[in-house]
Parts: C-alpha cells; sequence; structure tokens
C-alpha cells in the first residue's frame, strides 16, 4: 500500500493559486489554507504516515484533517480541502473521531450528523453516512459501529431521547440496524462478540448515567448494563480481555477516575485515581493523558501516566521526562507509532485558535512540534501494523 503525495504536492501550488486570483468556490467558507512543511527527515518503516483530526470548537464549522507523511517528513495542514475542492463547507462542525478500515478512512462529524468516507489513501470523499449526533466508531468483521446520542445538543436533566449504535454496512454505506444503550453513548470496543459501549449521559447534569451497555454483536441486542461509575467516556479492550474504562466524573468532588473491568469473569479489578480525558494503547502499554477541571478549585489537573495493562501497575506518572511538557498548554490526544514506538501528544491551547503537534522519542524526549488545525485530538496510522480500527 502507499500513500500518493506527488499529486496533494501538486494540488498545493494549484490550490493556492486558485486562492488568489479567484473567488472562493466553497462560498467564503474556506477555514486553513492548504500548507505543507518539511519537518524531519524521511522515516521507512512499514508506517506510511498518520492522519490527524481537528475537532475545532462547536459551532465553528472548522473540523479539518492533517496528514503527516512519514516518507518525506511532511506534514500538509488542512488535506480534505485539497483533494476535495469542490465541497462546500468542508468537513464540517466537531471532527469526534477518526478511523481506517479497508481502504477507507472514516472521519466522525459530530453536530453535523454525518460521518465523511474517504479513500485512505487520496483523502477523496467517496461517501457520506448520516447518523444524528454521531460519536465513536469501531470496526468489525464488515461493519462499522457508530455510537449516537440521537438527540439534540441541550443539557437538562431530563434529557428523554435515548442513545444508539448504529451498525454500518462498509461495502454499501448504509445503516442497516440500530441498538438502544443508555444516554449519551461515547466510546465503545469489541471483546469476543460483545460490544462493550461507555454511557455518559453528560448532557443530563447532574443527573449522569453510570453504565455500561453489553450488545451481543450476533443478535445486535443490548443483554446487560454493568455498573461502573457516573459520567463514562474512554473504552479499551486490552488483548488480556479485560476493559479500560475511564469517567470524567462530575467537576466537583466526584474525581475523574479509571478503571479495568475483566469481561471473561464479570468484575471489576481494579480503580485508578488519575486524570483520564484521552487514552491509547499500544501492545500492554497504556498512554494516558489527564485533564480534569474542577469548579471546586477552579483549577485543571493534568497527568501524562503510562500503565502496564498486563501487570494492571503504574509504570511512570510523567511519560514525558524531559520537562518539555510545560510547553503544552492544553494536552488533549495521544497516540504511539506502533513500529517507531514515538509518542505523539497534541496540545488544543484555547481551543479557537490552531493547536499543535509534539513528538516524543519512546523515551519521553521531544523530538519536533508542528502547528495544526483547531483542536488537534484523534488519530489514524496508515499502513501495515497499525492500530486501524
Amino acid at each position: 500500500m502507499s500513500f500518493n503525495t506527488k499529486p496533494i504536492s501538486t494540488c498545493l501550488v494549484v490550490m493556492a493559486a486558485i486562492m488568489m486570483l479567484l473567488p472562493s468556490c466553497r462560498e467564503e467558507q474556506v477555514i486553513f489554507i492548504p500548507e505543507e512543511v518539511e519537518i524531519t527527515a524521511p522515516q521507512y518503516t512499514s508506517i506510511q504516515g498518520f492522519y490527524l483530526l481537528n475537532e475545532a470548537n462547536k459551532g465553528s464549522n472548522k473540523a479539518t484533517l492533517d496528514y503527516y507523511n512519514m516518507r518525506t517528513g511532511r506534514y500538509t495542514r488542512n488535506i480534505f480541502s485539497i483533494a476535495n475542492p469542490n465541497v462546500p463547507k468542508e468537513m464540517g462542525d466537531v471532527g469526534n473521531d477518526l478511523g481506517i478500515y479497508g481502504s477507507k478512512l472514516y472521519a466522525v462529524i459530530n453536530c453535523s450528523n454525518k460521518i465523511d468516507v474517504m479513500d485512505k489513501n487520496t483523502v477523496k470523499k467517496i461517501g457520506q453516512i448520516d447518523i444524528p449526533n454521531c460519536r465513536f466508531i469501531k470496526f468489525y468483521d464488515g461493519y462499522a459501529y457508530v455510537t449516537s446520542y440521537a438527540g439534540p445538543v441541550i443539557i437538562t436533566p431530563n434529557y428523554e431521547q435515548q442513545g444508539y449504535v448504529a451498525k454500518v454496512d462498509t461495502a454499501t454505506l448504509q445503516v442497516v440496524d440500530k441498538c438502544l444503550v443508555g444516554f449519551q453513548p461515547d466510546e465503545l470496543d469489541i471483546i469476543n462478540d460483545k460490544i462493550y459501549v461507555a454511557n455518559s449521559g453528560g448532557y443530563m447534569v447532574p443527573n449522569y448515567e453510570n453504565t455500561i451497555s453489553v450488545i451481543d454483536i450476533n443478535t445486535f441486542t443490548e443483554e446487560k448494563r454493568i455498573e461502573i461509575d457516573i459520567n463514562l467516556q474512554c473504552c479499551r479492550a486490552d488483548k488480556h480481555g479485560n476493559l479500560w474504562i475511564s469517567s470524567r466524573g462530575d467537576y466537583y468532588d466526584h474525581p475523574s477516575r479509571l478503571f479495568v473491568y475483566d469481561t471473561r469473569h464479570e468484575r471489576l479489578l481494579k480503580t485508578f485515581d488519575t486524570e483520564v480525558s484521552s487514552m491509547w494503547l499500544d501492545g500492554d502499554s497504556l498512554y494516558v493523558i489527564g485533564v480534569q477541571w474542577s469548579y471546586v478549585t477552579m483549577h485543571n489537573g493534568i497527568s501524562y501516566a503510562l500503565i502496564n495493562t498486563s501487570s494492571l501497575e503504574v509504570v511512570s506518572e510523567h511519560f514525558i521526562t524531559d520537562g518539555t511538557e510545560q510547553e503544552i498548554t492544553m494536552p488533549y490526544g495521544v497516540a504511539v507509532n506502533p513500529i517507531t514506538k514515538e509518542i505523539y501528544v497534541t496540545d488544543a491551547k484555547d481551543y479557537v485558535s490552531p493547536g499543535r503537534l509534539y513528538c516524543f522519542s519512546p523515551e519521553g524526549v521531544k523530538q519536533w512540534d508542528v502547528r495544526t488545525g483547531d483542536i488537534p485530538a484523534h488519530f489514524a496510522f496508515v499502513g501495515e501494523n497499525t492500530n486501524e480500527k
């Protein structure tokens, strides 16, 4: 598999000329001028590069897609607009998740109620899946499973619209079934033909949900709900049959925490008193970024933890080891190269201006950084031996 960089470089020159000479073909909705910068020397492994989805703030309609090409050492901002110059309003409102399955790249655009489906090599849009208030995506055996809040973006303790998981045929890009779960379901993962869904109830302050929904993947029906903690968010399955689940807490006296649930014996194994806002699983290493806002202290607690998922022990509370985490204002996303083990951390800064991507060595020493779109968040590696969903 190869990533075609030559057409994209050519497009950069053409697009720049068009933007200077002609009115916008997007009705003045151009968000970032596409640009390519050289940041590193080429790397030749089975990993060709990665995409980075920038969420952008709700209502700004500024979600964008970047690409880092490891074969050339070049970073391209807003690559979606280069490949799709005639798509109005570009990607849309809030890029919430990103995944690769087969030859396709899927970008979940939350408040635009859609999933953009692209060719993973050219980024050319080839289809769209319409799902209201869609959140996160997971793939299994020819289908994409997508969590949906289902209802509108309204904060009320009496929210009435139950969430669901949509089953999408990846060949036809059609929703073929739905399974009701709890309120405001977020991340999901799959173990032994069971889908585990983290129900947050995030719109229902202070009446948060506190359960994981368990769906039988063959019948596509909810079997049961397991009580874990309030306002659940992240959900990762490790190779030992355990589920790593995070709670955001209530931002007052109920803190964010991380839980390990044994799906084989249906029991909670351990609780970690660490903030969790994003995490990435690489083998037996779980990289956890924690940003915990407190309305009591009016302060953000920030942490960078590394946990061994086999021993269930914290390996380090500071996986950035050279002190350069002080350069990061608001850590937001994290990823690990499955071959080189380089660590990538994104900085959302003030949430309304361009963020930054930092690369660290496996030992936690800063290698380089580069400007991104607004609120850089979600990664998808291209190549063999990747963590493609």
